[in-house]
């Protein structure tokens, strides 16, 4: 596969710089990826699209400030993107500077705090803080809006770029997906019978890092920490024998649980993941998919096309872009269910 059969055309005025209010106030796109047929819906008519023996599996990572600038002792800027944190006072980082860091040197932040390069890993820094590197970010760092967000964050994005149930710090970034959640949608779901569980994935910054290479297969992803407990298992087995569907909420979800299905059946995980879904793909875990709109030749929008189909999601997206839809992290959501070619069951 090559990299532009994943693009499309997108107006710079279809990427939304701000966030829907109330949250609930997004649209969605519902996207059949057996007929390929896709409505548009408002995200309140999520409840209604969903039947009383399905289970959304949430991501309940919490985003870390995870920028923050520094000078080295030479006076040169330093600007520090977090990737994660590896415990204590490490962390890995993206550095950008005047002059690439050398093992040894240090970086000066604010109130005397410093941190220490202790060398590479790949593309990324490993460096050692003064204090606990979540503490440190905590302290020093800025709500790391993506890339096409054309402005600096704001004291409401450290409430809005992070969803009503983010519980454990870790991520760079959002599972944006779940941003469009509130306390209405939460409701009108309770109302309907509709359980839901959580999980853990650490969103890295790697989720923004571009494909550069034409041939696909090529592409490596970074690895991300993830967790998903007993309790997950057992509520996917339960949700399997009653009928009903894994709702995954967001590509994090998706990554997850996938790679805790890698020898069949949905099973306790804790560790890395690198797994890259493009088409081709076989879902053991996930049946149905709450997303976001994916930029253009990205690893996210190469899982939709392995979920629903190339031509059709590039298709649903074509509609959303006529249809005004607002794109990426603060944009509005599609629900995607796939075509049975794409399910692999144990």
């Amino acid at each position: 596969m090559r990299r532009d059969e994943f693009h499309y055309e997108l107006p710079p005025e279809r990427i939304a710089q701000t966030p829907a209010e109330p949250r609930s106030a997004s649209r969605l796109l519902a996207v059949d990826g057996e007929t390929g047929v896709h409505r548009d819906r408002a995200f309140v008519d999520l409840p209604d699209l969903l039947e009383p023996n399905d289970l959304l599996v949430f991501n309940d990572t919490r985003v870390v400030p995870a920028r923050a600038i520094g000078h080295k002792s030479s006076g040169g800027r330093v600007e520090v993107l977090l990737e994660r944190i590896e415990g204590g006072q490490q962390a890995l980082v993206q550095a950008r500077a005047s002059k690439p860091l050398r093992a040894g040197a240090l970086v000066e932040f604010a109130g005397g705090d410093r941190a220490r390069v202790l060398g590479r890993a790949g593309d990324l820094f490993r460096l050692e803080f003064s204090r606990p590197a979540l503490e440190f970010f905590e302290a020093h760092g800025a709500v790391p809006l993506p890339p096409y967000i054309d402005r600096a964050p704001s004291e409401a994005d450290r409430e809005r770029y992070q969803t009503l149930y983010a519980r454990v710090p870790g991520a760079v970034a959002a599972p944006t997906a779940g941003l469009h959640f509130d306390a209405t949608v939460f409701a009108a779901l309770a109302a309907r019978g509709i359980r839901h569980e959580f999980l853990t994935l650490h969103v890295g910054a790697g989720t923004f890092a571009p494909v550069r290479v034409e041939d696909v297969d090529r592409h490596a992803l970074h690895a991300e920490l993830v967790e998903v407990p007993e309790r997950v298992c057992a509520a996917i087995e339960r949700t399997r024998a009653a009928g009903g569907r894994v709702v995954a909420v967001g590509t994090t979800v998706v990554r997850a649980l996938e790679t805790a299905a890698s020898t069949g059946a949905v099973r306790p995980f804790a560790g890395e993941t690198r797994i890259f879904i493009k088409p081709g793909y076989r879902f053991r875990a996930v049946d149905a998919l709450v997303t976001n709109f994916h930029l253009p030749e990205s690893t996210l929008l190469m899982l939709c096309a392995a979920f629903v189909g190339r031509e059709t999601i590039l298709a649903a997206y074509a509609h959303a872009v006529r249809a005004g839809y607002r794109f990426f992290s603060y944009g509005d959501a599609s629900f995607l269910t796939p075509r049975r070619a794409a399910l692999e069951r144990p």
